[in-house]
């Protein structure tokens, strides 16, 4: 049985200072994951893609770093935040580390990586760019996951 939609609360955005942190916490977690030989880029990749569904009792459909700085992803159809709706937010926040897998195929995989590489920081500063120029704060990530970020008390 799917759970009931919850309405979307009429809140401001979330703080940009807040949203900032947020990343930089979920980032080194997954940084620091990444240093891992062989599997961390795949497992600090996941956390990226993965970290706002994950339904936790702690964390509760949002990341560490999100979690954290009392911030929480939304849906807009009222929905309960899932797994699928983390990957459609992140997947391009999750390149880089995923992108790691690609050294362990000759050439093709070695210029796939170089390309990443360069993408994946271009990426990650217009979403920066968006959250600070949108008016309601939505980055590609919420616009593609049909989510947006808001303050929370817990």
């Amino acid at each position: 049985m799917e759970p009931s939609p919850q309405p979307v609360a009429q809140t401001a955005k979330a703080d940009l200072g807040k949203r900032f942190i947020a990343a930089i916490i979920d980032g080194a977690i997954a940084g620091v994951v990444g240093l891992i030989p062989w599997v961390g880029g795949i497992i600090g990749g996941l956390y990226i893609l993965l970290r706002d569904g994950l339904d936790y009792e702690y964390l509760r459909g949002r990341s560490v770093g999100k979690t954290l700085m009392k911030l929480k992803p939304i849906r807009l159809d009222g929905q309960p935040m899932d797994i699928t709706t983390s990957i459609k937010r992140n997947w391009m926040l999750a390149l880089g580390l995923i992108s790691l897998v690609l050294v362990l195929i000759p050439v093709i995989g070695w210029i796939a990586l170089a390309l990443l590489w360069v993408a994946a920081p271009v990426i990650a500063l217009i979403e920066i760019i968006l959250v600070a120029t949108d008016k309601e704060g939505r980055r590609w990530g919420d616009r593609l996951g049909g989510t947006t970020v808001v303050e929370t008390t817990d």
